[in-house]
This record gives C-alpha cells, sequence and structure tokens, in this order.
C-alpha cells in the first residue's frame, strides 16, 4: 500500500521514521511480489509424483508436490471400476535378497523403509485397489514429503527469464489464482481423459468411467462393449454371468499379454470372456473400425449398429433407417442392445499447459501422450519432464514404462539426470577391477529388477578404464541415450564400454506367435543368439556412437535360461545350483567358472567382422585369439538354423603367451 506525500503524519513520537523504514509503506507504487518458487515442481501425487518426491527429499531438494485430491493416489480411489489391480503382488519368492523380490513386486515404490513395501499391505495376489491407496497415504506421510493437497493446478505457462536453469521459470497457477514458480517442472499426473470415437451415435454410448458396477443392473440385457483392452474385459468379466449375451467390438485383434509379453494387453484375469466366445456360449468378439459405424435408438431405446453412409445417405426417421441385416441376415450385429459401454482408455490431458511448452504435436498418437525424448524431457521445453504413465510413449508396447513396477525404475534415472545437469552430482556408479567384471555382470542380471522390468530400455554401462585394468558400473541407464552419456552422467567412456541389457526374442512375441512352440527353449551356447525368453544381451563400443538417439549394436545375445536343455525355461536366473551354470546355458561361455580372457573372446569375438563399431576390445596380456574352443553341435531341433556366416570366431592362445585371469 502506498501514502500521499500530503498525508498527515499523527501519532505518538517515531511514526515517521517508523514509516520511513517498514518496506511496505514505501512512498513508491507498490510492486507486485514474484510468486513463491522452488527449484523442482511435481504436478500430481499418484505413484510417479511421490517417487520423485522421494528421490528429490532424499537429496536434499527444494521442491513441492501439487494434488488436487485431498490424499494422493486418487485415481485409485476410482479406478479400476471393479477395484482388482492387474499388478501382481507376490509374496513369496523363496529369496531373501530385496532387489530380486522387486522383480515380482509390481506395486511397491522405491525406497529406505522396508515397511514401505507392499506385501505388508495385501495378501491378495491381484490386490484390491483400496489397498494402493491406503500404502500410497502411508508413503507419503511417512517419508513426510512436502505435498500441497486440494491444489488444483488450473494453467501453466512460461516466463522466459536468461537467469533461470533452463532459459525460462514454469508458472503454475492454482484454482485460486495463486501463483507459483520453478525452475524444473515434473508432471505426474497420468492419463486422465477418457478416449472416445466421434461417429453417429456415439453419445449413446456409456463411458467406462461412469457406467454402473452392480450386476444387477444388466440382468437379461443384451451388451454392446466398445474397445479390446483390459477395462473392457475387466467390465465384460463383471457381468457376463447375468446377461443374455455381450457382443465386443474393436478394430484390432485381441493381443493377450502372455503372448505380447506387454503387460498392458489382456491380462488372464479378465479374459473369461474369451472361453465363452470359444465354447460357443452366445458372447462374441467383432472386429470393425468404429468410425465406419453407426449407433441408432429405436422408439423403445434400444440400439441398433448400421453402417455410417447408410445413415448419411437418408432423411429418414431412425425407425426407418436401412439397418445392415434388412440384405444381410447373417450380419453378426443384428440383435438391438440394451446397452452399449465405451471402454476405449484414457488421453492425456493437456488443457492445462499453454501451447508454448509444446507438448503435442497435433498428431493422433500425441493426443494421447505428451511429446517427450527418450530421456523423458519434453520435446518442445528444455526443463519439462513427465514421469510416469504419462511418459509411456518412450516404450509403448514394448516395456513397462506405463506401470509402477517400470517407472519406479525411470523416475530414478531422470532424477539422477538432474542431479547431475543442475547440482554437479555424477550418475553413481562404483569401480572395480578389471578380474570382477564377469561377477560383477552375472551378479546383476541375476538379481536386478530395473533392467529385469525396463527391458530393452534402461541397461547397465559398463566403463572401462584405460588399458582396461579396471571398470566403472553404471545401473540401470537410457539405452536410446547412448551417444549422450558422457554429458548425462558426467562419467568418461574413452576406453570403450559394454552395454548390458535385456531382451525377448525378436521373432518370439506377437498376437500371432504361438509363444507354446514345442522347441522354445534355447540351451546350448551356440544357439544363443536365436534365444527367445528374456535373457541378457551384451553389446559393445569402442566409443560412443555419434548422431542422435541411436540404439547400440547388438554383438552377443545369450540366453538366460538357467536350467539344462528342456521345453519350458525358466528365466530368472543364470547360475545353477551350485553357483555356476555350465557351458551349454545362459551367457556366450561359463562366466562365474571362465578366465576373463574367454568371456572377453565370447563377447567381442562373436561379431561380424566388418562392423563399424565394433572393433576388439584387446586388453594388455589378451591376445588377438584368445578364447574357448571347441564347440559342441547344434542341438538337434536347430541343426539347420545355423548363425549367420562370421558370426563366431575362436582360437587358441599363442604359444607362450597366457592371457589375464
Amino acid at each position: 500500500m502506498g501514502l500521499s506525500a500530503a498525508a498527515p503524519l499523527w501519532g505518538p513520537p517515531g511514526l515517521l521514521l517508523t514509516i520511513a523504514l517498514h518496506p511496505a509503506l514505501s512512498l513508491r507504487p507498490a510492486k507486485a511480489s514474484a510468486p513463491p518458487h522452488r527449484d523442482y515442481c511435481v504436478l500430481g501425487a499418484g505413484p510417479a509424483g511421490l517417487q520423485m518426491a522421494y528421490f528429490l527429499q532424499r537429496a536434499g531438494r527444494d521442491y513441492a508436490v501439487f494434488e488436487r485430491a485431498p490424499e494422493p493416489g486418487s485415481f485409485f480411489t476410482r479406478y479400476p471400476r471393479h477395484r482388482k489391480l492387474i499388478s501382481i503382488n507376490k509374496r513369496y519368492t523363496g529369496k531373501v535378497n530385496a532387489e530380486f523380490n522387486l522383480r515380482h513386486d509390481w506395486n511397491s515404490l522405491l525406497s529406505h523403509d522396508p515397511r514401505l513395501l507392499f506385501r505388508h499391505y495385501s495378501r491378495a495376489y491381484f490386490p484390491d485397489a483400496g489397498d494402493m491407496v491406503r500404502y500410497l497415504r502411508d508413503f507419503a506421510d511417512r517419508l513426510r514429503l512436502h505435498v500441497l493437497y486440494n491444489t488444483t493446478i488450473a494453467h501453466v505457462t512460461l516466463d522466459k527469464d536468461p537467469r533461470a536453469w533452463n532459459g525460462h521459470y514454469f508458472i503454475l497457477t492454482d484454482q485460486k489464482g495463486q501463483a507459483y514458480r520453478c525452475s524444473v517442472l515434473l508432471v505426474a499426473t497420468g492419463l486422465s481423459v477418457p478416449n472416445q470415437v466421434d461417429f453417429p451415435g456415439s453419445e449413446y454410448a456409456e463411458g467406462y468411467e461412469s457406467v454402473s458396477v452392480d450386476p444387477m443392473d444388466f440382468v437379461g440385457q443384451n451388451v454392446l462393449i466398445l474397445g479390446r483392452g483390459n477395462s473392457a474385459f475387466e467390465t465384460a468379466e463383471n457381468i457376463f454371468d447375468v446377461t443374455n449375451f455381450i457382443h465386443m467390438l474393436s478394430r484390432s485383434r485381441v493381443r493377450l499379454s502372455w503372448a505380447t509379453h506387454y503387460v498392458g494387453d489382456l491380462r488372464a484375469i479378465n479374459n473369461g470372456l474369451l472361453d465363452t466366445y470359444q465354447l460357443k456360449s452366445l458372447d462374441g468378439l467383432l472386429e470393425s473400425d468404429l468410425t465406419n459405424l453407426a449407433l441408432v435408438k429405436d422408439r423403445e431405446g434400444r440400439f441398433h449398429v448400421t453402417l455410417k453412409y447408410l445413415l448419411e445417405e437418408t432423411n429418414q426417421t431412425a425407425d426407418a433407417i436401412t439397418l445392415p441385416q434388412d440384405d444381410n441376415d447373417n450380419f453378426a450385429m443384428r440383435d438391438a442392445y440394451d446397452r452399449v459401454i465405451r471402454c476405449l482408455g484414457w488421453n492425456f490431458d493437456f488443457s492445462i499447459f499453454n501451447k508454448s511448452l509444446r507438448l503435442s504435436s497435433g498428431g493422433e498418437f500425441s493426443k494421447k501422450y505428451p511429446l517427450v525424448k527418450a530421456s523423458y524431457e519434453s520435446k518442445g521445453s528444455r526443463g519439462l519432464f513427465v514421469l510416469g504413465t504419462a511418459s509411456h510413449s518412450v516404450d509403448y508396447r514394448k516395456s513397462a514404462g506405463g506401470f509402477i513396477h517400470g517407472f519406479r525404475y525411470t523416475v530414478r534415472a531422470v532424477h539422477r539426470l538432474l542431479e547431475h545437469r543442475h547440482h554437479g552430482v555424477p550418475w553413481p556408479s562404483t569401480e572395480h577391477p578389471i578380474t570382477q567384471l564377469t561377477s560383477s555382470i552375472v551378479r546383476r542380471v541375476n538379481e536386478a529388477s530395473g533392467l529385469y522390468q525396463m527391458f530393452t530400455v534402461l541397461a547397465d554401462v559398463v566403463l572401462l578404464k584405460e588399458g582396461a585394468t579396471a571398470f566403472e558400473y553404471l545401473e540401470e541407464f537410457p539405452m536410446q541415450m547412448l551417444a549422450q552419456l558422457e554429458m548425462i552422467t558426467g562419467r568418461s567412456a574413452k576406453h570403450g564400454l559394454f552395454v548390458i541389457n535385456m531382451e525377448y526374442g525378436r521373432n518370439f512375441s506377437g498376437p500371432d506367435k504361438d509363444v507354446f512352440f514345442y522347441d522354445r527353449s534355447v540351451g546350448h551356447i551356440e544357439d544363443a543368439w536365436q534365444s527367445n525368453f528374456l535373457h541378457p544381451v551384451i553389446y559393445y563400443y569402442r566409443h560412443l556412437p555419434t548422431g542422435g538417439e541411436v540404439p547400440p549394436r547388438r554383438l552377443a545375445p545369450a540366453s538366460a535360461h538357467s536350467h539344462p536343455p528342456h521345453r519350458g525355461g525358466f528365466p530368472d536366473r543364470l547360475d545353477g545350483p551350485s553357483g555356476a551354470h555350465s557351458t551349454s546355458e545362459a551367457l556366450p561361455g561359463e562366466l562365474l567358472r571362465h578366465r576373463f580372457a574367454k568371456l572377453l573372446c565370447r563377447v567381442l569375438f562373436p561379431v561380424r567382422p566388418n562392423a563399424p563399431e565394433a572393433a576388439a576390445l584387446l586388453p594388455a596380456g589378451v591376445p588377438e585369439n584368445a578364447g574357448a574352443c571347441g564347440q559342441r553341435a547344434p542341438s538337434s531341433a536347430r541343426s539347420r538354423e545355423r548363425a549367420p556366416a562370421g558370426l563366431c570366431r575362436c582360437g587358441q592362445a599363442p604359444e607362450g603367451q597366457h592371457p589375464a585371469a
């Protein structure tokens, strides 16, 4: 507030001095105060937002989480509608190794507190969503995370300022008009906007987000469900024992998660309708593009499916519109429906973000997900990162980045990137003598949950020291950012590097694949390049690749089966009961018993000789032709499928030369 220069200064002695000294009573016009500042602002107190808050708090950073609901995890207070999660809660593994057990715990967030493991919150293999709400509430409370509840961020824009970390600040405005300013914006709001397809009559469809969950509301009804994901089958599972029949309509065929290895595809817990369909019990699955169809409501309030072009060619009343069954009595959807339910998934809510942030390109895929790089940073705004489910565009239908058991690790990777970029803290690493290379790799492949869950996306990186006498080990680095490793991590990669990744066989997954074929297991090292199940793959680079986000060249695939050749395959371990595996299994060669030179031979030499970035790394004392020989014949089932010519190379060490142990 300001004062007029002519205002009388009545009052006790000293008032004039008080007015002159008090900054709020300046004679100059008052300037609006800057909004409260935080180095890091996190939008959303769901699993991804809380996970990032944990890492920021442990690092002692200045941050705040903004949550519109009165408690964390508000998504799970409503969804899934029928309350059963499809994320597994395997409480017993026979192991005490906490890292290994996280491979089979798909709900816990990462923390130092063993009380905050989800197995303490539910005994169910597929828990109730209410247990997740309770878990997230305890996670935020016990760790004293800084969350501003009942704070809805209504608008986000940029304020350019050369003094800011990224050349601009992010200005957030809440529902009361209160503004907040931050240097880095971390968006963890998930996908919250129901996906809708616009076609004539689409307004008659009830949404998954609002349809009744009481089966008694569907007794004796004909039901049409639009969609073919878990929400569609979850809805069908709830009512198919009381309906006359359920028809499920989608433009794509059913994708079963055990065939595609993608946890977002249809899970067995929801697929009861497949039984009733294939065993001829009235229910049915149909394929058609919804945009080619139309819904017509008759006088009795029931719904008929017709073709869109038939509707567009006539101006008749609804009861007189031509239906496909008028000309074809074999039309699958000739019966009228009492209910039509839309279960078409979710999209990201772009509405609060100013266009200057350039989160969407307007393309079809970017309507569902924001545009982000492989580092999870926005392509349009430096310093804006997308976390959790909303970041799934990086590995959509490829890995688990859209789910808690995957994005808890990608959030940690983002935090490590931020620690180096803004605080000079290098990516965590450990340094070891070269003799421990084998044991370090095998231990991680046997135990690490981040590699196991974020296969093909996050990889461990071994940075060799000069002369290959020692190495640095970095965990869970985004593979697609390998070209920028030194800038992101603060580590040097001048002397060569190994990249350890987990992959499925390239021809093993897909909705049309027979993943139970007879000889699906690979049991011999010479067949490792044809491995099907999730297995470790080691890449080698003499130098970091140049250019943009490029994947490394695959040098030496290795099966992840830990048992003698059989028809099944168990992808959890590389070592056998004695602590090591035989030479016919697992990685190329017996890593726990072979000398380091033989490991290098099997990793580096099975490579196409003219590969430009595959020059052999030969530490001092390791001859070029060192390595194991005497390879056995391939398995009979694969005798006609030999490795590509020139893939393998092997030889004896020259007389008098001994590889390093």
